[in-house]
């Protein structure tokens, strides 16, 4: 049952816990109590929306930006981590194998911004050796969401 209510509020976080319930065939009052301890435990962080900036008339350029850095001793990846996710213009990070050590995304109102920040804020941080900044031209999925306009296509599930 957990694992189903988290996929279901995944998909929209909008659902009541009538809605859940009857999804999952449990008590309104027993999925309250599971979302309460799954907020508790901090499996279930926040809800979002999912934003079309365009749609309402907003502009935004998104970045990933590739980060190369040197651990310090003693802190590691997430002391320079945690200097990094408290700058507000960044959305997400993510500690990566391969070519590079994080992925940030961010957002901003201009390129000239995201720019700013780069040079200013994140390529200046004690640790930080290299980066590598990507603008997202165009959006097809977000979150599990196509961005087309058109609801997903359910599919039947084929038995022999």
């Amino acid at each position: 049952m957990k694992r189903k209510i988290l996929e279901l509020l995944r998909q929209d976080a909008r659902l009541t816990r009538e809605q859940l319930a009857r999804r999952v065939g449990a008590t309104p009052e027993e999925v309250d109590t599971l979302i309460r301890e799954l907020e508790r435990s901090r499996a279930i962080y926040g809800y979002t929306a999912l934003v079309n900036y365009e749609a309402a008339g907003e502009e935004l350029v998104e970045a990933v930006i590739e980060v190369h850095v040197t651990p310090k001793r003693g802190e590691g990846f997430d002391g320079i981590a945690k200097r990094i996710y408290n700058f507000p213009e960044v959305r997400s990070l993510y500690l990566m194998s391969g070519g590079s050590d994080f992925l940030v995304f961010m957002e901003a109102a201009s390129l000239k911004e995201i720019a700013k920040f780069v040079t200013e804020k994140l390529a200046t941080m004690d640790g930080v050796k290299e980066t590598q900044t990507h603008f997202l031209l165009k959006k097809y999925k977000q979150d599990g969401v196509a961005l087309d306009g058109e609801e997903p296509v359910e599919r039947l599930s084929v038995t022999p």
